[in-house]
């Protein structure tokens, strides 16, 4: 389903991600005996542990924080790949695709310099994993699956969660609609 401008219909998408979410929790509770629902953030954490190990195979092996999450590939990870998939083949037939080292908003406002960008995209990862990891998930798991099963803090998290970046992106990008 396709709008006129050929940009994915968002109540078309979410409820692509409903079907996603339910799937997720029957096909897990079947074969897996408990329901497990999205999230995304465990798998970053467990392909850092697979980069890490082939550099400092020791220190994984004797760290507790690893032993504990187990270093494999499951369902969750095969979500994330699916991910990176999922949005090429949207924004290919969304006709939005196109290949650029800075996009035009950041470029406005912050330069031309791709280093700077790269920085800024870094350490907004970094934090953005820290808070994942302190909360104990990601907003996949915290907002979507929380909502999925109307839970109080799953819409009080997806709320807090928006609010807050509107007002991150209003601070960080002078607060001027656009």
């Amino acid at each position: 389903m396709k709008t006129k401008n050929d940009a994915w219909n968002p109540y078309f998408a979410g409820a692509l991600v409903g079907v996603l979410a339910m799937a997720a929790a029957v096909v897990t509770s079947s074969l897996l005996g408990s329901t497990k629902y999205i999230g995304a953030s465990t798998t970053y954490v467990r392909a850092s542990g697979f980069i890490l190990k082939t550099i400092f195979p020791a220190y994984v092996d004797s760290n507790a924080y690893y032993a504990k999450l187990g270093l494999k590939i499951d369902w969750e990870f095969m979500i994330v790949i699916g991910i990176v998939i999922g949005a090429g083949i949207s924004s290919i037939t969304g006709k939005s695709f196109k290949i650029e080292n800075l996009p035009v908003l950041w470029k406005n406002r912050f330069g031309p310099s791709v280093a700077k960008r790269a920085l800024a995209a870094f350490l907004g990862a970094v934090i953005a994993l820290i808070g994942t990891r302190l909360a104990d998930g990601c907003p996949s798991g915290n907002g979507l699956s929380g909502m999925m099963q109307l839970s109080a803090s799953g819409f009080a998290f997806f709320i807090t969660f928006f609010i807050t970046a509107v007002i991150v992106a209003r601070i960080v990008y002078g607060g001027k609609p656009r």
